[in-house]
């Protein structure tokens, strides 16, 4: 009796810092990621996706990656025509870039390694490593698009195909962008729900967090933060890392559904719509919003884009609905 006494304040005060925790105006800024993979494997045509998210969707701020497997498939020999065309279209629309460079960018199955690099060892491809990046940053430092380079991704989650970075390997890293191109800021990102950030809040010049809300995996299935985690816990681990609010960003917002272990295609509609519905959506940015955090980029543009080839436009229409600059 005593015990649930002690208990009922404490979880009556959680739940109130859940509900009610966070920024009352939303005052973000929404972005979207993209990757030209994904919407292929989805059937879609990349340049027609591409163009309807920075003119009828209005997206000013756009994540892209320089994808080392689709770039420099042969050593030595590199493919710029897809990111080319991005990066130009949007500079046409004086739309924003952040550009992921490295061997762990955004999208399964994380590192995009070519066949031909050594994956055994960090060492034993590192070379061949800098040498892409050393590339891909001479190439686009000066384009007008080119807004922040993010340096890996997730770099210190062992998750995927790939082993987690060292602080060491990753400072080498963010020193190589910033000696090839001191004009514009990198970043560094950090799992928001797996990490305490420790070791990336304050590896670049701005830091950036996921921000999932339902997830699954083999053991558990479906499991939802929504009584685990509430706004204030972002901005708490900013504080706590000395990071200053107004140079982190939500860099991967949920806007599309989990799937369990089969393709997106074989799993029905009201599979995916359990871990995201429009109201999850919806409750997605909202919460997002109360972090405080600035500029927040949603996660999932290739999916609305394949709904509508389903005929479902709801969440297309809603995103149109976001603020974009």
């Amino acid at each position: 009796m005593y015990v649930f006494l002690f208990l009922l304040p404490l979880a009556l005060a959680w739940i109130f810092l859940i509900k009610l925790s966070g920024y009352e105006k939303n005052l973000m800024i929404y972005g979207v990621s993209f990757n030209t993979e994904y919407v292929e494997y989805l059937g879609l045509d990349t340049k027609l996706s591409f163009i309807k998210i920075v003119d009828d969707w209005q997206f000013k701020y756009v994540r892209l990656s320089a994808q080392w497997d689709l770039i420099e498939k042969t050593k030595g020999h590199y493919d710029w025509k897809d990111l080319d065309w991005m990066m130009n279209e949007a500079g046409k629309r004086k739309a924003k870039i952040i550009l992921a460079v490295g061997n762990k960018t955004p999208r399964w199955p994380e590192c995009h390694f070519p066949n031909w690099v050594d994956v055994s060892s960090h060492d034993n491809h590192k070379t061949d490593l800098v040498n892409f990046i050393t590339t891909v940053v001479g190439r686009y430092k000066n384009h007008p698009a080119l807004e922040i380079w993010q340096v890996e991704n997730e770099p210190f989650l062992g998750f995927g195909n790939c082993q987690p970075l060292t602080a060491d390997q990753l400072k080498d890293e963010v020193a190589l962008v910033k000696k090839l191109d001191p004009s514009h800021p990198t970043m560094v990102t950090d799992s928001g729900e797996l990490s305490l950030w420790r070791k990336a809040a304050k590896q670049a010049d701005l830091f950036g967090t996921t921000l999932y809300r339902v997830v699954w995996n083999k053991k558990i299935g479906y499991w939802s933060y929504d009584w685990l985690l509430p706004p204030l816990a972002y901005t708490a681990k900013l504080w706590l890392n000395g990071r200053d609010m107004r140079s982190a960003y939500i860099t991967e917002l949920q806007a599309e559904p989990w799937i369990p272990d089969k393709p997106l295609a074989d799993t029905s509609l009201p599979e995916q719509f359990r871990s995201m519905s429009l109201d999850r959506l919806k409750s997605n940015v909202n919460f997002a919003a109360r972090t405080g955090m600035p500029r927040a980029y949603l996660w999932g543009a290739e999916w609305w884009l394949w709904l509508e080839t389903r005929g479902v436009y709801d969440f297309s229409e809603y995103i149109k609905t976001l603020k974009k600059f």
